[in-house]
């Protein structure tokens, strides 16, 4: 990076997991610089060092810009990860979770901050959380430039958020992405599938199956009987299994009455599931877009944005 582009950080972002580490040199308007990816989520750092973890991945862009917030968010703030950041119960704004960064102070004498995760209650009182999402959904409507949206960030644990005036309303997990791994791997149900195999079709009828009476249990072992009996080969019983279980966590999670006229569903992650998640709503009826790209190093610009202005008031 030249001495030019250092000059025109105005932030450092960095998104740290419980797999992966995403860092992002910002400038004034929240663009991406320079990005930075490493598989060495918390999980990965030895005997709990984050600090000379951090040094190593990006120390070199502290001493570049010594002065500029540094934010971090994900799963650096949990329990498992540098320092807890307490959940903030929802609705809750950018200003909300910038009020609630806990500051950090590192061994070489530089203070950044750690954003909190988002909690809520469902209508029966069940608690949930999410940690990091949050500040990809607050970056996501605003890169886009609306203050209403349902949002999908489809993954191990799906999240599904709605956005009202700015401010994350609820939200609603599913073990999606997790569960299918554990039945495909650690199930009676590995045996009659080929993990190396796909096909676009058995993953649309394992949508449409999950439309049908007998509930998610049940629909599974169909999966293995219907392999029995010829009628769903190694080749497809993954791609069905797969739209199965996602039709399962749609049919449950998309806002009762939408439909192909309402507002599209905004999905942001990855970029295959990101596609699945599409057809499979298109199966439904239900609109969808791609949310953006950089709606995690978005919302941590607008994170540092107001951290800043309120040290600076």
């Amino acid at each position: 990076m030249t001495v030019a582009e250092v000059a025109e950080v105005a932030s450092l972002g960095i998104d740290w997991g419980t797999t992966s580490f995403r860092a992002y040199r910002l400038d004034a308007g929240g663009g991406v610089l320079a990005a930075r990816r490493a598989d060495a989520g918390i999980r990965a750092v030895d005997d709990g060092d984050f600090d000379g973890a951090l040094e190593q991945l990006v120390g070199d862009w502290l001493d570049a810009s010594p002065d500029v917030p540094v934010v971090m968010s994900g799963m650096i703030g949990s329990r498992q990860g540098w320092l807890e950041a307490p959940y903030l119960a929802c609705p809750a704004a950018v200003a909300d979770l910038a009020g609630a960064l806990v500051p950090l102070d590192l061994a070489r004498g530089r203070r950044v901050f750690v954003a909190p995760g988002l909690s809520t209650r469902s209508a029966d009182g069940i608690p949930d959380v999410m940690r990091g999402e949050e500040v990809q959904i607050l970056g996501a409507v605003d890169r886009i430039g609306v203050d209403r949206a349902t949002l999908c960030l489809p993954g191990s644990h799906s999240k599904w958020a709605r956005v009202e005036g700015g401010r994350v309303t609820g939200f609603a997990t599913y073990m999606t992405g997790e569960a299918f791994d554990a039945l495909r791997r650690h199930t009676i149900l590995g045996s009659t599938i080929d993990h190396a195999a796909w096909d676009d079709a058995a993953f649309a009828a394992g949508v449409e199956r999950s439309g049908a009476a007998g509930g998610l249990l049940h629909h599974l072992f169909g999966v293995r009987a219907s392999g029995l009996f010829g009628e769903l080969d190694p080749a497809r019983s993954g791609a069905f299994l797969s739209g199965l279980v996602i039709g399962h966590e749609l049919r449950a999670a998309v806002p009762e009455g939408a439909s192909a006229g309402g507002d599209p569903v905004v999905l942001i992650g990855e970029a295959g599931l990101v596609r699945l998640y599409a057809e499979a709503l298109a199966r439904l009826g239900i609109p969808s877009r791609e949310g953006p790209s950089d709606a995690a190093a978005r919302g941590l610009h607008r994170l540092a944005t107001h951290a800043t202005e309120a040290r600076g008031s």
